[in-house]
């Protein structure tokens, strides 16, 4: 089984250069990342045209292994970034402008020495596609200020957003990058960054269930009240069995079964799961 995808539709190089541009309108850079594929949900890009500090989220923590989001989060820190865990469901609009400010804090403070009103801090929101960028806006906004949706590029154009009067957030658009390793392909299918209409769902899922296999199975046995089988196909038939993904000839739906199982994952009803691990 392999997957080699491409994707870099026109309008990504354009936002990728907007935001090259419009740094010198922010003092500080967020990047939200799925803290379920912590490496794979980072657009490699970013490191070479953002020069401003950055504060990572890692949104969705709600969805991750608790222990591997705190190793993710000492890592990252560990590489000059600011990583915080983020719960999009809760309102941590404080949580966000106290790290903002933090993060900041040197800089603040020199500006007030020189006897210059900074103002409010200013960030631009950067990340890929259904990282979960907009909800996160509208979250600490406490408004729909921004489009969000299922299917990843809902998005468009930027826009400024006032969080309070300490906080000005700039958004962009998601974006991915050109070409992908099969294994980061595969991650971003996963979480739903890539659309499901260019990807083969049954590879997809039997790469899940094997992951799932190597981490934690009994989620697999416990959700669908299956018998431990090493072979991933074997469990997907199991799977199959018990949610009557069944054709005519008494033959196995893998399609039908592949969407149950991810559609499970991506809602968050197969448990905390971390598909990026350390």
């Amino acid at each position: 089984m392999s997957m080699n995808i491409n994707w870099y539709p026109g309008h990504m190089k354009k936002t990728l250069d907007e935001i090259k541009s419009k740094q010198k309108l922010v003092d500080f850079v967020i990047e939200i990342i799925d803290s379920r594929i912590p490496i794979s949900s980072r657009n490699p890009l970013f490191d070479s045209i953002i020069s401003k500090k950055r504060l990572v989220i890692l949104n969705k923590s709600d969805l991750s292994d608790p222990r591997q989001n705190a190793l993710w989060v000492d890592k990252i820190n560990c590489n000059n970034e600011r990583a915080i865990l983020y719960n999009s469901l809760k309102n941590n609009r404080d949580l966000i402008v106290k790290e903002s400010k933090s993060l900041m804090e040197e800089i603040i403070k020199n500006k007030e020495e020189k006897g210059i009103n900074h103002g409010p801090l200013r960030a631009m929101i950067v990340g890929i596609p259904n990282s979960g960028k907009s909800t996160f806006i509208n979250n600490v906004s406490g408004k729909k200020s921004a489009k969000t949706g299922n299917k990843p590029g809902i998005t468009k154009t930027n826009q400024w957003i006032k969080i309070n009067p300490e906080l000005q957030l700039l958004d962009t658009p998601g974006i991915l990058w050109p070409k992908f390793t099969e294994e980061t392909s595969i991650h971003l299918a996963w979480t739903g960054a890539i659309k499901d209409e260019i990807i083969d769902i049954e590879t997809l899922a039997y790469k899940f269930v094997e992951n799932i296999l190597s981490y934690k199975p009994e989620i697999l046995i416990e959700r669908y009240n299956i018998d431990l089988d090493e072979d991933p196909l074997k469990v997907m038939d199991n799977i199959a069995k018990k949610r009557g993904a069944i054709m005519k000839g008494n033959e196995i739906d893998y399609t039908k079964v592949s969407n149950v199982i991810l559609d499970e994952f991506r809602k968050g009803v197969l448990g905390r799961i971390s598909l990026e691990r350390l």
